[in-house]
């Protein structure tokens, strides 16, 4: 918490991301020097893993900010933050329109980082979860079309709202791309809660969105990592690894560093002003090698059977994830490499 309270009263210079050492390249940010300076936006859920995340990336590009939080203790995990200028910390219920529209005052766009804890206490998700995100997101694009200073939202969905496609259906594409949405009933039949709360969520935001002219792009990042993100981060890590040998062995279990995402959400943001429309997948590693997912497993404290399963079953059908959407918004290519 004292690094990230450093970094929200470092300079507003604007930086772009150096290509990593070995040849991989990154996405990087394509803002420009005083470009939208001052801008006040709102991030729903702004002390979860990746609300924190992105409130830190906007603050270094010089946007003001408004935080919503849940309930007292996530106001106490950030009220140090508001102390530090252009920082204003606000409770707001997500089911509540109302108080969303008050959070959503005068400012001129709206992250909505999507971010949910298990009211069970448990690690998971639950398909009454899924039922409240799509309430969730309802709310908010409906208070967005109520808020006049509103000119655009960016959702935070997830790569599980694209991957999971009915193996029976004989015409699947090889290629799952910002086209792709999960076969609903699929996910109900494998019970995956997780996707198919995602993935609701998703199309009620973009209903809404078309319904009440409100200009909306959505981000669905893969797995998202980054320090201590199991433990930060634990329900929809957990609730995005369930069928995790499938994923792999389809070619379908991506990562992405939780830094990068906050980065992939401001530059969409900026692009939006623009051409930038509909929804971007984004992942910066393909877990394709057994080596990458012991590694990944082992980070998380799991078996790594949970996702490797049978590494020497051949037969099945793999998919090619791309990002090239968001690789032609981005200054420079986002691309994924297989070594974790």
């Amino acid at each position: 918490m004292e690094t990230f309270c450093r970094n929200l009263v470092a300079a507003a210079g604007i930086h772009g991301r150096k290509q990593d050492d070995g040849g991989n390249h990154h996405f990087v940010s394509s803002y420009e020097d005083g470009d939208e300076m001052g801008t006040l936006v709102c991030v729903t859920s702004g002390a979860s893993y990746v609300g924190l995340a992105l409130v830190n990336h906007l603050l270094q590009l010089g946007y003001s900010l408004r935080i919503t939080v849940a309930n007292p203790e996530e106001m106490e995990k950030v009220k140090e933050i508001e102390t530090k200028g252009k920082v204003e910390v606000i409770m707001a219920k997500l089911t509540d329109i109302d108080g969303l529209e008050k959070a959503f005052e005068d400012c001129r766009g709206v992250f909505h980082t999507s971010a949910f804890t298990d009211p069970a206490g448990l690690s998971g998700y639950t398909k009454s979860m899924a039922e409240i995100e799509v309430r969730v997101a309802e709310n908010v694009l409906e208070a967005c079309a109520r808020t006049p200073s509103i000119k655009r939202c960016v959702f935070t969905s997830s790569l599980a709202a694209c991957v999971w496609q009915d193996n029976a259906q004989s015409d699947l594409t090889p290629v799952i791309n910002h086209g792709s949405w999960s076969s609903e009933s699929f996910c109900i039949e494998k019970k995956l809660w997780y996707a198919l709360g995602k993935m609701r969520a998703e199309k009620a935001a973009w209903r809404v969105a078309n319904e009440r002219g409100v200009k909306l792009t959505t981000i669905c990042p893969a797995l998202i990592t980054g320090p201590q993100f199991c433990h930060r981060n634990p329900t929809a890590t957990i609730a995005f690894l369930k069928g995790a040998q499938e994923m792999y062995s389809r070619g379908l279990l991506a990562t992405v560093d939780v830094t990068k995402l906050a980065e992939a959400h401001a530059s969409v943001f900026k692009a939006m002003k623009n051409s930038a429309s509909g929804r971007y997948i984004c992942f910066d590693k393909v877990i394709e090698t057994q080596s990458g997912a012991e590694n990944l497993a082992k980070e998380i404290g799991m078996p790594k059977e949970k996702i490797c399963g049978d590494a020497s079953n051949s037969s099945v059908q793999r998919f090619e994830l791309s990002n090239e959407k968001l690789c032609r918004l981005m200054s420079r290519p986002l691309r994924c490499y297989s070594e974790y």
